[in-house]
């Protein structure tokens, strides 16, 4: 144990926390600008998986990142649209809905990975970019300025999308329908078309979330994200609907994992017990949850259809 407190392990464990934090923040922040137009996405982990496969073939075919992260937003975009028909034009039941969406890409990308792929092989994995001056500060600039692009846009994401929903008319817009549509409509605001572009930005970044993922692993495999998308749901409640306080959940999940992954290379965690100790991280997502449960409020239209009457 008094090897993991050394300055060097410390620092690696804060890094590695920070990248693994990445695709849930992203997934978590999309999926805040869905929930707070009133859209609720259980399908986030199936369109992460999609955009997963596809981003990773992508760099396998052209050894292009770039074109691999355009190409997981891209699938992100095109699975937003799917969910919008279905949800704001259809009005079909969201839940459901998008359960049919994390199946659809869980099995899809499955199928997809066996006919093109087959076996595992690795791919090219996004660089690490060290920011310069600040990646020189003694411990501090190893641990959070040393990172992959996609890291340093998912942090820089967060005051864009807070200042977005506060203090610009579409993030205003996206609020009104989410708390009281009706009210929003008759105000002149498209409520149908709001929500159908909140849907798309929450796509996009899952999306981008799925890119991350594998494009940080170099390889992809059936199941890669093992219910990632569902915890990058619930950090959204547990930072009550604020991209803040959805990054403070990502971080807590990431360093939590990370802090189990060096235990366990350490041998501190026995091997018996390493799946029990792999669950911490879900584990205390829930607990949290549970304790926040009753000091939170939801959007109030939050899953409501919208019709005029």
């Amino acid at each position: 144990m008094s090897d993991f407190f050394t300055m060097s392990i410390l620092v690696a464990t804060v890094a590695s926390g920070i990248r693994l934090a990445t695709p849930y923040l992203l997934a978590g922040l999309g999926e805040t600008v869905g929930q707070r137009s009133g859209v609720l996405n259980l399908g986030v982990d199936g369109v992460m998986q999609l955009s997963a496969f596809f981003a990773y073939w992508t760099v396998l075919e052209t050894d292009n990142l770039i074109l691999g992260s355009f190409v997981g937003v891209g699938v992100g975009l095109v699975m937003g649209v799917i969910y919008a028909v279905i949800t704001v034009v259809l009005q079909a039941q969201q839940g459901i809905s998008g359960i049919g969406i994390f199946l659809f890409g869980l099995g899809f990308s499955d199928l997809m990975f066996r006919r093109q792929v087959g076996t595992p092989k690795p791919a090219n994995q996004l660089p690490d970019v060290p920011i310069p001056l600040l990646s020189d500060i003694p411990v501090i600039g190893e641990a959070l300025f040393e990172h992959s692009w996609l890291t340093y846009l998912a942090f820089a994401m967060v005051p864009l999308l807070a200042f977005m929903l506060r203090k610009t008319t579409f993030g205003m817009n996206i609020r009104a329908v989410g708390e009281n549509p009706q009210a929003a409509d008759s105000l002149g605001v498209s409520v149908g078309w709001t929500r159908t572009y909140a849907i798309l930005i929450g796509n996009a970044m899952a999306g981008l979330a799925g890119a991350a993922l594998v494009l940080e692993l170099g390889i992809f495999q059936p199941n890669l994200t093992a219910g990632l998308g569902f915890i990058a749901v619930a950090l959204v409640y547990f930072g009550a609907w604020r991209p803040a306080g959805v990054m403070s959940g990502a971080l807590l999940y990431g360093l939590v994992a990370a802090v189990v992954l060096q235990w366990k290379a350490q041998g501190i965690i026995p091997r018996s017990a390493s799946d029990i100790a792999a669950m911490a991280p879900a584990v205390l997502t829930i607990i949290a949850l549970v304790v926040l449960a009753g000091r939170v409020q939801a959007p109030s239209a939050l899953t409501r259809p919208f019709s005029r009457h």
